[in-house]
């Protein structure tokens, strides 16, 4: 009886974890120092702001699903003078579609080549959450000049484990978010900020990650953010100060 139940339950959860992942809000993204793009020949939608500074940044937000929920993180880029560009999600934000893995990871690398064909200089990957994963999946695929990761995971699925009881890392037609596969790939300097009391994607997930990278030789610094929730990591302070550090130390050549 009770593995009947349980196998029914796995059913249902592999049908629904999708509503899960990508739980969008409908707020929709009206900064008016934005202007929106729909990439020609797709269905991808870009935001983004022109700044002065040499190193442009593409960023990905979390699963929110709604760039007006994130704007200490674009804030933090525009004030700082640099062009800021951020991939919509559909679903969310009152973009038409629906989201998968897939379907994000694709999006994510047409945002940057249509971001790279249009600006001259270095470009960053700045991901929030779920974010991280675009982030990742970018900047092994690309040439990224710097990789800033707040509130990363090393597998999603194991946060559906934590959250199902169930083995979600080992089933079929589950949406892995596997960030770790990336990480081999991954040449650029990469920054990490996690808060110590998110309880959404613990702490230990950023730190796990950047052992990870350290192991293959990659330059990462991890930074831990004390009394930072999941979503109040952005506005901590400190939290600016830390990503100039880092891009300007990643924006000076080797002597």
């Amino acid at each position: 009886m009770f593995i009947g139940t349980y196998l029914v339950y796995a059913t249902v959860m592999v049908l629904a974890h999708p509503r899960f992942i990508y739980p969008f809000g409908p707020d929709s993204f009206d900064d008016p120092t934005f202007t929106q793009h729909v990439i020609e020949g797709s269905d991808v939608h870009v935001a983004i702001a022109e700044g002065d500074e040499e190193t442009a940044v593409l960023f990905f937000m979390g699963n929110g699903g709604a760039l007006a929920y994130f704007t200490f993180s674009l804030k933090a880029h525009q004030d700082a003078g640099r062009t800021i560009a951020a991939l919509e999600y559909p679903g969310g934000g009152g973009i038409p579609g629906s989201a998968s893995e897939q379907s994000l990871k694709a999006d994510a690398l047409t945002a940057f080549d249509w971001l790279a064909d249009r600006h001259d200089g270095p470009i960053a990957v700045h991901g929030y959450s779920m974010g991280t994963g675009l982030a990742l999946h970018v900047a092994a695929r690309r040439d990224v000049a710097a990789v800033l990761l707040d509130a990363p995971y090393v597998r999603m699925c194991e946060l559906m484990t934590r959250a199902s009881w169930l083995p979600a890392c080992y089933m079929p037609f589950v949406q892995k978010w596997d960030n770790a596969k990336d990480v081999p790939q991954i040449s650029a300097p990469v920054l990490i900020q996690h808060g110590s009391e998110d309880q959404l994607i613990p702490q230990e997930h950023g730190a796990r990650l950047a052992a990870l990278m350290e192991g293959e030789g990659g330059g990462v610094l991890f930074q831990p953010v004390a009394g930072a929730s999941h979503n109040n990591l952005a506005g901590q302070a400190g939290y600016r100060a830390r990503i100039e550090a880092f891009l300007t130390r990643a924006d000076t050549p080797p002597e």
